[in-house]
């Protein structure tokens, strides 16, 4: 009896929290700090890995290149599977799947410890962690969008701090405890800590919003007062018929017959109807490819992702080719990590700001960003030149991998609704350029002999997405040549309408929508 009251008293602690709207905050302040600590532990980790690189070129005698492919297997993993990832959080839930990911990573970082050749590594490291990374990250950052609403902006770019934060702590911290008890047996504590993910997947507890009584019977009493306010207009235009000639032939009819319609479609939406089944769940969600203004951003993503590694990679040998000290370089890391943690708090709050609409935020991001990339290759006066430099990459760094996941939620690209479904396709598109990009730059710099060349073709795909994300709303709004989907054909014709006009500078700025206005007008 005991253990079935024990039982049952975690079920509800850690069972379904019922709201009966977006709450804003409540439970989902515990989510936030859970894709804090995920944060630090999957991305955080993975942008560390550069202080093993040296101890493993010299424990298996490989190249720097062979070494590299290790990061870039496992990145290649984490996003290649993200479809499987919504599949199984669509299927099982959130909590499981999160806790299975992080069980997967603290076995493949504990595994990695015991490796032989760097063979193993690829599968250790690159296959099995990966799929860990991509099991915990994606399900959590979906779940705290939707415990928020007004506040999502600036409550997932804080949570993405845990990445930034941990790169500034673990990079000092893992060296020196490196260079007291060796590269391997590191590796098994962070594995150990990684198991902290784990606890982060339990408190995980998904979300149903259930109107309240008093919600529905204000709904019943809008229809009936709409109702009321047909017929009234009805009789109206009744009146005005006996003395306005022909026209009243028409004011007669077509609104009658409206009324008509009206009344049917209301009573067949109201009645109930036992023999129908619930709708299934889907699992995975493809008609999202059918939205240009999805596949538009998709690729955005995909060439964008290209400027998102490489970088931390090559910037501290840009910085001793060009004459600075190997260990005065290393905190270029720290200087750009420092400057993430701002630019992720920084576009949280303008994101917060509710006539600005996010999308074009994050273009302008994106262009500034392909500027500084481009500065990297030009700029001089040895450390302080490339430090100003990571010092705005790493601010504007943090702008764009704070919110181009989050921004699937705007109703610019897919809305909060589909996109529990739609970002495991998003990441499974951006996953080839994950993994094309570190090699991509180490083939060039290998062509030209000059560190420069990583940073021109990061730029280069950060041009091409940009060129692809200010293509997202024209294709939302249907002025490219894209087959609109069912749902876009069932708009309102003032939807159509809207969807027509030209682009004006209002269009920069989102529309207070009243209660009295109606949402589609804009």
């Amino acid at each position: 009896m005991d253990m079935r009251k024990w039982l049952t008293c975690i079920k509800r602690c850690l069972g379904p929290n019922v709201y009966t709207e977006v709450p804003d905050g409540g439970w989902g302040w515990v989510v936030a700090v859970a894709f804090f600590v995920v944060e630090a532990f999957t991305y955080g980790v993975i942008k560390t890995f550069g202080i093993f690189l040296n101890d493993l070129m010299v424990e298996f005698n490989e190249s720097n290149s062979r070494i590299s492919w290790i990061l870039s297997i496992c990145v290649f993993v984490m996003t290649f599977t993200a479809p499987l990832s919504t599949l199984l959080s669509n299927r099982f839930g959130f909590q499981p799947v999160v806790m299975v990911g992080g069980f997967l990573i603290s076995l493949g970082m504990i595994a990695t410890a015991f490796t032989t050749s760097v063979n193993q590594m690829y599968i250790t490291l690159g296959v099995i962690a990966g799929l860990g990374y991509c099991l915990t990250f994606l399900p959590t950052v979906t779940i705290l969008s939707q415990y928020f609403c007004k506040r999502r902006s600036i409550v997932t770019s804080m949570a993405s701090t845990g990445e930034s934060i941990a790169i500034f702590a673990f990079a000092p911290a893992f060296s020196a405890i490196k260079d007291q008890i060796g590269w391997r047996y590191t590796m098994v504590v962070i594995g150990l800590l990684q198991g902290l993910i784990i606890i982060c997947g339990v408190l995980l507890r998904p979300i149903v919003i259930k109107p309240s009584p008093s919600d529905e019977s204000s709904k019943e009493k809008l229809k009936s007062t709409q109702q009321e306010a047909k017929q009234t207009i009805n009789t109206e235009q009744l009146h005005g018929s006996a003395t306005s000639g022909d026209s009243g032939v028409q004011s007669l009819e077509d609104p009658e017959v409206g009324v008509q319609v009206t009344e049917k479609e209301e009573q067949k939406a109201l009645s109930p109807k036992p023999s129908d089944k619930p709708a299934r769940r889907k699992l995975l969600d493809l008609s999202v490819l059918k939205d240009g203004s999805f596949l538009c951003y998709s690729a955005f993503g995909l060439f964008a992702t290209l400027g998102f590694f490489a970088p931390q990679l090559y910037v501290v040998e840009l910085s001793v080719s060009r004459g600075v000290d190997r260990d005065k370089a290393a905190y270029s890391l720290s200087v750009m990590a420092v400057a993430e943690i701002f630019g992720r708090l920084s576009i949280g709050w303008i994101m917060s700001w509710r006539r600005l609409r996010k999308i074009y935020v994050l273009l302008a991001c994106v262009l500034l960003l392909c500027l500084v990339l481009v500065a990297f290759t030009l700029v001089g006066g040895g450390f302080w030149g490339v430090a100003v430099c990571c010092v705005f990459y790493g601010f504007l760094l943090g702008n764009v991998a704070s919110t181009h996941i989050p921004m699937l939620a705007e109703d610019d690209v897919v809305g909060i609704e589909r996109m529990p479904l739609a970002v495991g396709v998003y990441v499974f598109i951006q996953s080839f350029a994950g993994l094309a990009g570190p090699p991509l730059g180490g083939v060039l710099v290998d062509i030209t002999d000059n560190y420069g060349a990583a940073f021109y073709s990061c730029a280069a795909g950060m041009a091409l997405g940009a060129i692809f994300l200010a293509m997202v709303r024209p294709a939302k709004m249907g002025k490219l040549c894209w087959k609109k989907t069912t749902q876009e054909s069932e708009n309102s014709p003032d939807e159509r309408d809207t969807s027509v006009k030209e682009s004006s500078p209002e269009d920069f700025v989102e529309e207070d929508v009243s209660p009295d206005t109606n949402p589609n007008d804009h």
